[in-house]
């Protein structure tokens, strides 16, 4: 049960230095050192309560930021971070290869070194926000084309993923390898502290494919990474990804699912068979909504607290005395 405070004095004035965000990120003329002390600013104006910790989860970089470390281009212009391919190319002209002089790939290994010299492990730096699978095929067969490889072409799918796959797992090893043994832990954007390397799946393509099709193209690469990775969880967004959730549940190196009702579904305490189903499996369970009711209503569900993680809840410093006394109930302060 993690909480952040925000609002705290951090004693000392805000750097002259953009935050790093998804409308900053291109901005590689600013130093590594200066990104991290504006960043450290940030921190330092949490409280943090119950389960909670300070850590950098590289949110500015978006989803599936592999790609653009396999070739395809960042776009930021509308304030959010997109990725698209520098040239349309059919699927058999397409190939993936780890390049570590990748530019994107050199400006978070030098932000990550620069994060390890200023904490020293008092900060957790997180794994990035990957993507995995076939949304990483789906930046470079954008729209219609990548639904219609599944026809005409699922070799060279099986192909293509195959090979992000290995440079995922590369790009895993090097930051990894960067951020230990210093780094107090393992984490990504989820906030799910782990003492071995861990990371919330996902393949949002998903939502478009039948059962059948998900099972061919997309659970064997997710079988095969949490068969690598110590801890994983699965990030399952939206009612059009439920039909997935029986073959997802029989990989046994899964540990959990992060259930997402997704805009306009009503919040987490409505899907009480969703939970329950995982529950059963055995499977631990991430509740994402920004409040305490949601938990109390998915424990109830389920009948027990055990193996459930909040996903942040965030509150302003004022409500700290409320917030305290909700955590008590839980036996953290």
């Amino acid at each position: 049960m993690p909480v952040e405070l925000t609002g705290r004095d951090p004693g000392r004035p805000k750097p002259d230095v953009p935050l790093l965000t998804q409308a900053t990120c291109h901005q590689l003329q600013i130093p590594a050192n200066d990104l991290i002390d504006r960043l450290d600013y940030e921190l330092s104006i949490r409280v943090y309560l119950g389960d909670a910790f300070p850590r950098l989860d590289f949110d500015a970089f978006e989803p599936v930021i592999v790609a653009a470390m396999l070739g395809a281009r960042l776009e930021n212009d509308s304030g959010q971070v997109w990725f698209v391919p520098e040239q349309e190319r059919a699927i058999t002209e397409i190939h993936f290869a780890f390049d570590p002089e990748n530019i994107w790939f050199e400006r978070i290994r030098d932000i990550c070194v620069a994060g390890l010299k200023r904490w020293q492990g008092e900060v957790l730096i997180g794994m990035l926000d990957l993507g995995v699978n076939l949304d990483i095929l789906s930046v470079f067969r954008p729209g219609q084309q990548l639904l219609l490889d599944l026809y005409d072409h699922p070799d060279e799918v099986k192909r293509l993923t195959e090979e992000a796959h290995d440079c995922w797992h590369r790009v895993v090893e090097e930051i990894n390898g960067i951020l230990q043994p210093v780094n107090p832990g393992y984490s990504d954007w989820s906030g799910i502290f782990t003492d071995r390397p861990s990371y919330m799946l996902q393949c949002d393509f998903s939502y478009m494919i039948s059962p059948e099709m998900f099972n061919e193209f997309a659970r064997p690469e997710l079988e095969a990474t949490c068969a690598k990775l110590p801890r994983s969880f699965y990030h399952l967004d939206g009612p059009g990804a439920l039909p997935h959730l029986d073959s997802l549940l029989t990989i046994e190196e899964l540990d959990g699912v992060q259930w997402v009702p997704g805009e306009g579904q009503p919040d987490c305490s409505h899907w009480p068979a969703v939970y329950q189903k995982i529950h059963a499996a055995g499977k631990k369970i991430q509740v994402i909504d920004n409040d305490f009711d949601s938990l109390d209503a998915v424990i109830g569900q389920i009948g027990t607290r055990r193996g459930v993680h909040k996903y942040m809840i965030r509150k302003s410093i004022d409500e700290e005395d409320a917030v305290r006394r909700r955590l008590e109930k839980y036996g953290l302060e």
